[in-house]
C-alpha cells in the first residue's frame, strides 16, 4: 500500500467560541478549519497565497463533503492534516483528516477548481504549480 504524505498538518486548539450548546463543535467550523488548513498547504508549497496568485492562478471550492466520527470541544488540541488525492487538468481533490490524538473525529473531502486570477474562469495552471502538487500524489510517493 502507498504511503500518503501529508501537503501540510495544521494544529488547532478548538476555541469556546467555536462550541454550540451542546459543547461540542459547531458543523460549520470544520470547513472553518478546512479553509484554513488549504492556506497552510499553499505556505507550504508557494511561501504564501500571495505567491500561488502570481503564478496567474487561484483555486475555489466546488464540492465539500464532511463525515463526523467524533466530538470535538473546547480546548481539544486536533490537527488537521491535508492529503492530495486526485490532480486532474483543471481541479484536484482534497482529503483532511481531522485528529485528536490517534483518534480521527472528521474526515473532509473538498474538490477545488483552478481559475486565472483575471475574471475566475477555468483554467489549467501553469507547469510550477501542477509540479508543486504532484509531488504529493500517492502514487508519487
Amino acid at each position: 500500500m502507498t504511503e500518503r504524505r501529508p501537503l501540510a498538518e495544521m494544529p488547532l486548539r478548538v476555541r469556546y467560541h467555536e462550541c454550540d450548546a451542546q459543547g461540542i463543535v459547531f458543523n460549520a467550523h470544520y470547513l472553518a478549519y478546512a479553509d484554513m488548513a488549504a492556506f497552510e498547504v499553499e505556505r507550504a508549497l508557494f511561501g504564501s497565497h500571495d505567491a500561488l496568485l502570481a503564478t496567474g492562478v487561484d483555486v475555489v471550492v466546488a464540492e465539500s463533503n464532511l463525515r463526523y466520527f467524533a466530538p470535538c470541544r473546547f480546548d481539544d488540541e486536533l490537527v488537521v492534516a491535508v492529503y492530495l488525492v486526485h490532480l486532474g487538468t483543471t481541479s484536484m481533490q482534497f482529503e483532511l483528516e481531522v485528529r485528536r490524538g490517534d483518534t480521527v473525529t472528521t474526515e473532509i473531502r473538498l474538490r477545488y477548481v483552478f481559475v486565472d486570477t483575471e475574471n475566475y474562469r477555468k483554467a489549467e495552471p501553469p507547469p510550477e504549480v501542477r509540479g508543486a502538487y504532484a509531488q504529493y500524489l500517492p502514487e508519487a510517493a
